[in-house]
């Protein structure tokens, strides 16, 4: 896929940096050095079909920037949030090298830095090949709750996810702790699938109990 030329420009010196950076640390899978614009860039420029131009975006887990980075790239305001302090760096080091203001690094573990984020409107979460669903709204809970409290209202936040071909059993053992609106679109670039995750709620209770719900019965539309 080829995008409009300043784009696209920035998109081949990803890649070209993302190469160099390989060299001296695990970035990517070794068997998709060969085509990062088609298993990496392509993959993470769905999401821009569905996150808001005027969203605040926080992609967790950033790794070596998918789909932060290509966000930003993209015109959207994001915060990649990347624990390891070598893949931090790689992150910094794209940011001065694409030249892009509208995005910020923030070495730190997730959970830590959604305990003190400020209220934020449009605020959308993202990930890829991150942590299994259930964990992704875990992190998302810690922000969320503490906005409730804060407010004293429900607070809305979104979150786009690129999933793989396994997602309804990670969608099955989330429900079993969340409630949450949801649609599943098949990805144009594998076998896997955009998340769409919509009024995230905790059950009831610290401990739930009652049987899992059935895989027959996926989808939340309350």
């Amino acid at each position: 896929m080829r995008y409009d030329t300043p784009v696209q420009e920035k998109f081949d010196k990803y890649a070209q940096i993302l190469r160099d950076w390989q060299t001296r640390m695990n970035l990517v899978a070794p068997s998709t050095l060969d085509d990062i614009q088609g298993r990496h860039i392509d993959d993470s420029t769905q999401l821009a079909g569905y996150v808001p131009e005027d969203a605040n975006v926080i992609d967790m887990g950033s790794g070596a920037g998918f789909p932060g980075v290509v966000l930003a790239i993209l015109g959207r305001n994001v915060v990649c949030i990347e624990s390891i302090g070598k893949k931090a760096r790689f992150l910094e080091e794209l940011k001065k090298q694409l030249n892009l203001p509208n995005l910020t690094i923030v070495n730190d573990r997730v959970e830590n830095y959604l305990a003190t984020k400020r209220k934020t409107e449009n605020l959308v979460f993202t990930a890829r090949a991150f942590a299994p669903l259930i964990k992704i709204l875990d992190y998302i809970w810690i922000y969320k709750k503490r906005m409730n409290k804060e407010s004293g209202a429900e607070v809305s936040v979104s979150a786009y996810l690129l999933k793989g071909a396994n997602i309804n059993k990670e969608i099955i053992a989330a429900r079993w702790k969340y409630k949450f609106n949801y649609e599943l679109s098949p990805s144009k670039t594998g076998d896997g699938f955009i998340v769409a995750i919509k009024n995230i709620r905790k059950k009831t209770g610290d401990r739930i109990t009652g049987p899992r719900p059935p895989l027959r019965s996926l989808r939340e539309l309350e």
